[in-house]
């Protein structure tokens, strides 16, 4: 997973300050959702989507493959609204089931509205390396150190907690350890594999705090940075970026509306 993250080429949006990026990320973010105009979200999602083809560094039928999932998230954010909103003008009614133009033009509004926070989101994570970020928080958003290296921390030992479980499932395979069928088998997996790998991650836990508190990560001295983040012109470019990301996407609604709904909230 890791080496299919990877990007293959770097963007001058990877080299961005991602304290710079998360914010002008979360200002996109309050956009789209206080858009309340049908065309206007609808183009939000496909610049953003045609942003992580150019930006996102990576192969475009790599990006294809992560964003098929949008589909999904479009599907099942909208069908409720679409199946039980309020609406004047109906379409179709069956039991519960009342489709009226206008919860259907919501249950599609709120459809796009996730896709442009997925869109968003994926733009940010697939150009940030977790480490610079919590490097540009601690410097820059003045995060208290034993708080981003206890979140480095934890990402590090995730794959060491899951080779135990490997670990401990070949050990009891081995021995003939057979868990019973049923609501039984629950318990019997708890006692298992709960207690030994829980013991085992509290012992590490202790042995990682105790060497962060050793090291001076507790953030009570000052300390110095092996990678010092900065702000540079390529945070002026992510600026320049998203804005006319929202403005074309304003205009392009204006100008060529597909719907030709400026308010879809019912009145």
């Amino acid at each position: 997973m890791r080496k299919f993250l990877t990007p293959r080429i770097v963007t001058w949006l990877h080299r961005a300050n991602p304290v710079a990026k998360l914010t002008l990320v979360l200002v996109a973010f309050f956009i789209t959702l206080f858009s309340h105009s049908l065309d206007f979200v609808f183009y939000q999602a496909i610049i953003y989507i045609l942003l992580l083809f150019v930006l996102s560094g990576h192969a475009p039928w790599k990006v294809l493959l992560i964003i098929l999932p949008f589909l999904l998230v479009f599907i099942s954010s909208s069908s409720t609204m679409i199946l039980f909103g309020k609406g004047d003008h109906l379409w179709w009614e069956w039991g519960l089931i009342r489709i009226s133009e206008e919860s259907f033009y919501r249950g599609i509004h709120i459809g796009f509205k996730s896709v442009s926070f997925a869109a968003e989101g994926l733009l940010f994570v697939l150009t940030t390396p977790s480490v610079a970020l919590f490097y540009a928080l601690m410097q820059k958003g003045k995060l208290p150190p034993k708080y981003a290296y206890s979140f480095m921390a934890s990402i590090r030992l995730l794959p060491m907690v899951w080779e135990e479980y490997e670990i401990r499932r070949n050990a009891l395979r081995i021995r003939g350890v057979r868990a019973s069928r049923g609501i039984r088998s629950w318990y019997t997996q708890i006692k298992l594999y709960a207690v030994p790998l829980l013991s085992q991650s509290i012992r590490r836990a202790h042995r990682v705090a105790v060497a962060m508190e050793t090291k001076a990560f507790d953030g009570k001295r000052p300390r110095t940075y092996y990678y010092p983040s900065t702000f540079s012109r390529y945070d002026l470019l992510v600026i320049i970026i998203l804005s006319g990301a929202v403005g074309i996407a304003y205009i392009a609604a204006l100008e060529y509306p597909l719907f030709g709904i400026f308010d879809v909230r019912y009145r």
